[in-house]
C-alpha cells in the first residue's frame, strides 16, 4: 500500500511516499517559495536529489507537479496507486487526541483553529484541497501536531489566568511537535524493552519542545498555546514575561504586530547572538571567540535544564532523557553542556559515544543514573503509520 505524507507550510510543500507496511521511502520532495519569485523544487529517488526552478503559483502547482514526478520517474504506474494521504495539521486544540479520517467537519474544525496557528493551518487546508483535486479516490487523514500532548491534566495544561480565559476563549496550553514527541517516544518503549517508562524527550531544532511522557503518554509539555513559548529557540524567545510586552510598545512605539514579529523571528538564538538562529554558525562563532554566541549557547542549554529538572520531578525520576530534531540529533556540544548541567540528577556523558551527529545512541556513561539517547526523529513515518492504521 502507498501512502503519502504531506506538510504544508505557507509557501512550501513537502512530500514523502511510503510503501506500507514495510516502511519503505519510495521518494522524497520539498517544493519551496510557494506563490512567490524563484520558486523551485527538490526530489530524491534512489538517494539521487535533483534541484529544478518551477513556477509554482500555488499549492496546487506544487501537488501537480510532484505527481508528475512520481509518473515520470515510473514510481507509480497510475496515481491511482497512491491509496492515502497523510497531512500534518499544526493545530486541532483540544478537539483531536488522534489522528482522523478527514471530513468537511474535520476542515471547518481545522479553520476555526486558525486563529490559534494562523501561519500554519491555512497552509494546511490548501494541502488538503490539493490532494483531494488531485488524487479525489485516496483516503486524507489530519495528523495534528497537538493531539500527542493532550493526555496532559487540568493541572498541567491549564494557565494561571481568570479561568473564564480557558472556557470562553480557549486559552490554554496545547502544545506542538506532537508527532515527533509520539515517535520518540514508541523507540524508547522499543529500546527499553518495556512500556513501562519514564522519559524526558528534548525536540532541539529550529523550533524546539521538551515534554514529560509517563508510560507513553505526555504529562507536560514546554510550548504552550502557541509554539513561541518554552525554551528558547532559532527565533522564538520562550518564555518571558508577559509584562515585557507592553513595556516595549510603550517605549518604542511599536505595534502589538511589531512587537509579536520581533517575539518570533528575531528572538532566541538569533536575538541573543547577533549571528544566526542556526546552531552550527553559533557554534563556529564560539569558536572564533564571540562572546555573545557563548551567551546565546549559555542561556539555550540553562534553559532545556531547567525544563528536564522540573520535569524529573513531576515524573518522580527518569529513566530515559531523549535528544531529537536538527539540534538534538547532531549537536555534539549542546547535548553536552546540557547534560554537564544535569550531573545532579545522577547524569554522566560518555564524551566518546557524544561524538557522534544524527545516529540513535545510548550517549549516557554506564554509571549514570539516566540512560541518555540521542534518537532520530521521523515525523513522515509517524504521520504514515498513523494514516495507515485508519486506512485499513
Amino acid at each position: 500500500m502507498k501512502i503519502l505524507a504531506v506538510n504544508a507550510g505557507s509557501s512550501s510543500m513537502k512530500f514523502q511516499l511510503f510503501e506500507m507496511p514495510e516502511e519503505k521511502v519510495l521518494v522524497s520532495s520539498t517544493f519551496e517559495r510557494i506563490g512567490l519569485d524563484n520558486s523551485f523544487y527538490s526530489i530524491k529517488v534512489d538517494d539521487k536529489k535533483t534541484k529544478k526552478d518551477a513556477v509554482l503559483l500555488n499549492h496546487e502547482d506544487a501537488c501537480n507537479l510532484f505527481l508528475n514526478e512520481l509518473l515520470e520517474n515510473k514510481i507509480v504506474s497510475n496515481l491511482e496507486e497512491i491509496s492515502s494521504i497523510g497531512h500534518r495539521i499544526v493545530h486541532g486544540a483540544d478537539k483531536y487526541n488522534k489522528s482522523v479520517l478527514i471530513d468537511d467537519t474535520v476542515i471547518k474544525d481545522i479553520e476555526e483553529c486558525i486563529p490559534l496557528a494562523p501561519l500554519h493551518n491555512p497552509a494546511g487546508i490548501l494541502g488538503i484541497r490539493a490532494m483531494r483535486e488531485a488524487l479525489p479516490n485516496a483516503k486524507n487523514v489530519a495528523v495534528f501536531d497537538t493531539a500527542f500532548h493532550q493526555t496532559m491534566d487540568e493541572k498541567a495544561f491549564l494557565y494561571p489566568v481568570p479561568y473564564e480565559w480557558y472556557t470562553n476563549y480557549g486559552v490554554r496550553r496545547y502544545g506542538f511537535h506532537g508527532t515527533s514527541h509520539h515517535y520518540v517516544s514508541t523507540r524508547i518503549a522499543s529500546l527499553l524493552g518495556t512500556n513501562e517508562y519514564k522519559a524526558i524527550i528534548c525536540h532541539l531544532g529550529n523550533g524546539a519542545s521538551i515534554s514529560a511522557v509517563l508510560n507513553g503518554k505526555c504529562v507536560e509539555t514546554s510550548m504552550g498555546i502557541t509554539p513561541v513559548s518554552g525554551i528558547p529557540m532559532g527565533t522564538r524567545c520562550g518564555d518571558i514575561d508577559p509584562s515585557i510586552i507592553e513595556y516595549v510598545m510603550r517605549t518604542s512605539g511599536k505595534t502589538i504586530d511589531e512587537v509579536m514579529t520581533d517575539l518570533n523571528k528575531k528572538s532566541g538564538l538569533l536575538g541573543i547572538s547577533g549571528v544566526s538562529s542556526d546552531s552550527r554558525d553559533i557554534e563556529d562563532a564560539i569558536e572564533a571567540g564571540n562572546q555573545r554566541a557563548v551567551l546565546a549557547r549559555d542561556i539555550y542549554v540553562r534553559r532545556i535544564a531547567s525544563f528536564v529538572a522540573s520535569y524529573y520531578c513531576i515524573l518522580g525520576g527518569a529513566d530515559v532523557i531523549a535528544f531529537t530534531a536538527g539540534i538534538g540529533e547532531n549537536s555534539q556540544d549542546t547535548r553536552e553542556q546540557v547534560m554537564k548541567l544535569l550531573k545532579p540528577l545522577g547524569v554522566l556523558i560518555d564524551d566518546e559515544a557524544n561524538n557522534v551527529r544524527g545516529v540513535e545512541r545510548l550517549i549516557s556513561d554506564k554509571a549514570s543514573k539516566i540512560k541518555c539517547y540521542i534518537i532520530p526523529t521521523n515525523e513522515e513515518l509517524m504521520m504514515v503509520k498513523e494514516t495507515y492504521e485508519l486506512s485499513k
